[in-house]
């Protein structure tokens, strides 16, 4: 049974489409319906659910930065609203489907069928992402395993300079001058280094120590190996220079 969740600032619209997702009672259940995006983003991040049923059109947050609150987005997304221009945007927010207000029941029909489609491709990728994991743990403990852009790339801590934060999202600086983007806060990435290597120098900024060449201590920055500057925090200074 596919859990649904729907989330519209029109009472009407929720009854509406919970009246049409009720011919389809014996395939979709619908758990939870919200007026509130806020109230929504909330039950979302401490409960499991197959697919999201968003407004685009609310007052207090529109769909598409409802979709960039999202903690985690481990489901199909269907944008229900009755202003077709937003459809391009919809597929370039990873939407499965896009329903146009009043909705159609052929039309729900079918995007049940792509939430079922979509879920069981997401279900065979998470296999397939467990074996990896486990495979790599038993090859090498001295990689860590980075989940971006639909595929897993095990990276040796060494090729790390340092990392960015870009609030949501990371971005992994490396030696061969590649940027790897990642969906995790950087709290989350600085669990997954080495602590003994890795220093957070600064809210914004991971540094590897051994790629340290530099520090400026009265303009407060070092340079890394890169040549790249990065500002050292005051509250940092003393534990940084404890660390060498």
């Amino acid at each position: 049974m596919i859990k649904a969740v729907i989330v519209d600032d029109e009472p009407k619209a929720i009854q509406g489409l919970s009246w049409e997702l009720s011919n389809f009672k014996d395939q979709i259940d619908v758990i939870a319906t919200f007026t509130n995006p806020e109230k929504a983003l909330i039950y979302l991040a401490d409960n499991s659910i197959d697919c999201l049923f968003l407004d685009i059109e609310m007052p207090t947050m529109d769909g598409f930065q409802f979709l960039k609150k999202l903690t985690s987005r481990d489901f199909a997304v269907i944008i229900t609203t009755a202003y077709s221009e937003y459809a391009i945007k919809a597929l370039k927010n990873d939407a499965i489907d896009y329903l146009l207000k009043p909705i159609d029941t052929d039309d729900l029909g079918e995007t049940i069928a792509k939430i079922k489609k979509h879920n069981f491709r997401s279900l065979n990728s998470n296999k397939v992402e467990k074996v990896l994991l486990n495979f790599n743990e038993k090859l090498s403990n001295k990689k860590i395993t980075i989940n971006t852009d639909g595929k897993l790339i095990f990276l040796d801590p060494k090729e790390i300079i340092f990392i960015e934060s870009d609030g949501n999202y990371s971005t992994i600086h490396t030696t061969n001058n590649k940027k790897i983007v990642v969906t995790k806060k950087l709290k989350e990435v600085h669990t997954l280094l080495p602590e003994e290597v890795f220093f957070r120098i600064h809210n914004s900024y991971i540094i590897n120590l051994e790629k340290v060449k530099e520090f400026f201590k009265t303009d407060g920055y070092v340079v890394l190996e890169n040549n790249h500057k990065i500002p050292v925090s005051r509250q940092k200074r003393t534990e940084f220079l404890d660390k060498f």
